[in-house]
């Protein structure tokens, strides 16, 4: 139950059905009705007071239920609109719909039906206004050491964190992708009695494992091949700090063993030597991996898991904390319409009505680069879905080139397809950011190296992209016509 009376509009020519529907509605949804008899009459109204949902029929006089809708988006953008219409007219119906319409229903209409639309319309219209309520106080928002949200698990994080930090403890932190695993270990490290020292992070599985040992733990002059001089490792550079092993679930039995020594002892031996340093490091490991899992089957040591599980904290992934979602869009809109120098941008109703509903597989990180993607592609203020190629928007039309690849093999088609996309991707990224290859990466979700290979694959050279007087240049014969 909400604690105050929710108003629809409803807009019809026909006096008697506003009659009906204004003694009806009051009692079947505890709301306040209020009528209007025309598209202009209905605009008078929202001007006056706001309405929590609209109830417009399509065929009324002067200004149509289209007309008044295209009003309706353009000035009150976050009202929820339900269209009525006759039986007759479903591909108008749809057209609404298209035109930012909720839903529709058909004259006439079944009471219980038109109950149940409202009733989720208005659901719909809830939503909405908590994330209105949330912008508003945005503004007194102060991120906790980055990490973005008001939520009740969000606030019981940020407890966690701060007992936890002022002890050397080990910390295990467990969550999906995305979900901000290095900004815990990097709030841990801010807020210890480390926080001077250095906070040193190597991400396992990126590291081949014969390369990992020697970085984890540095070696001799002459320990190996190319070993050409003394080399301090990780855990040395991490003296008196803090060293973050990013997903550690992934890494070789061989080096699992070798770093639990570490744990017990407190003391490495680089490649190559006969002695052992002491070593003075707060370790924080984070995973994605169901380590227990991983036991069972052999992948990972026990009694590993038990000293790097000292203090275990579980993230919660995006799909439940949806409450955090508009302050998410708040700050990364703030953040990267900064960093890409279109500031001032926002999201529309429809799309945020979309965020607020997404199940999130890619959790912050993914919100993140649509938002950045949205910032770089909309061509107005407000970011839309089309802007950013949301789920639910409809096939884009085929390319005129499209049209030949069908007298092609299936495999050679299928090729020029994708290095058509790709290099009209890539080079629409290096356009946006001017050449900046990292800022690329960040925006479509690859590592900067896999870009930079990608690039490499086509001909695609990040310099041409670099100041408006430069002109794209392209390694010759690697794009097909």
């Amino acid at each position: 139950m909400t604690d105050f009376k929710e108003r629809i509009l409803i807009v019809d020519d026909e006096a008697d059905l506003l009659k009906l529907l204004k003694r009806t509605l009051p009692e079947d949804l505890n709301c306040e009705v209020l009528t209007a008899s025309s598209g202009e009459n209905a605009l008078r109204l929202l001007s006056e007071q706001p309405m929590d949902l609209a109830l417009v029929d399509m065929k009324m006089p002067g200004m149509d239920g289209l007309d008044l809708l295209e009003h309706l988006r353009r000035e009150h953008p976050w009202l929820t609109v339900v269209m009525m219409t006759a039986h007759g007219c479903i591909e108008l119906a749809v057209q609404a719909i298209r035109g930012g319409a909720y839903d529709f229903i058909t004259k006439p209409f079944d009471h219980e039906g038109l109950i149940l639309t409202l009733e989720k319309a208005l659901e719909r219209s809830r939503l909405l206004r908590e994330n209105l309520r949330l912008q508003k106080h945005v503004k007194q928002h102060q991120a906790f050491q980055n990490l973005v949200g008001k939520s009740a698990a969000m606030q019981r994080l940020y407890e966690t964190i701060q007992m936890v930090a002022k002890s050397d403890l080990t910390v295990l932190i467990t969550g999906e992708s995305g979900t901000g695993k290095d900004l815990v270990a990097r709030a841990i490290h801010n807020l210890s009695d480390r926080a001077s020292k250095n906070f040193v992070a190597v991400n396992c599985p990126t590291v081949p494992e014969n390369i990992l040992e020697s970085e984890l733990f540095g070696y001799r002059k002459g320990a190996f091949t190319h070993a050409t001089q003394n080399r301090i490792g990780l855990f040395q550079e991490a003296h008196t700090g803090t060293l973050f092993l990013d997903e550690i679930g992934d890494i070789s039995t061989n080096i699992q063993t070798k770093l639990l020594r570490v744990l017990q002892e407190k003391t490495i031996k680089p490649l190559g030597d006969t002695k052992s340093i002491h070593v003075d490091v707060r370790v924080v490991a984070s995973t994605n991996r169901n380590l227990q899992e991983k036991m069972k089957s052999g992948e990972f040591r026990e009694d590993l898991y038990y000293r790097l599980n000292v203090v275990p904290i579980a993230l919660p992934p995006l799909r439940k904390r949806r409450e955090d979602i508009p302050l998410l869009v708040d700050h990364f809109l703030k953040r990267h319409g900064t960093e890409l120098n279109r500031p001032g941008k926002s999201v529309s109703a429809e799309l945020m009505e979309m965020f607020l509903r997404y199940p999130w597989e890619g959790n912050v990180r993914e919100l993140e680069n649509i938002i950045m993607r949205g910032i770089l592609f909309s061509p107005d203020r407000d970011i839309r879905p089309e802007d950013v190629g949301f789920p639910g928007n409809g096939p884009k039309a085929a390319h005129p080139q499209d049209t030949a690849l069908h007298d092609l093999p299936y495999k050679e088609a299928k090729e020029q397809v994708l290095r058509r996309f790709t290099v009209s991707y890539v080079e629409r990224l290096l356009t946006l950011t001017q050449g900046n290859v990292s800022q690329a990466a960040r925006i479509c979700g690859l590592e900067r190296q896999v870009l930079q290979q990608i690039m490499r694959r086509f001909g695609i050279q990040a310099d041409g992209f670099r100041g408006a007087g430069h002109t794209r240049r392209r390694a010759a014969g690697t794009r097909s016509a």
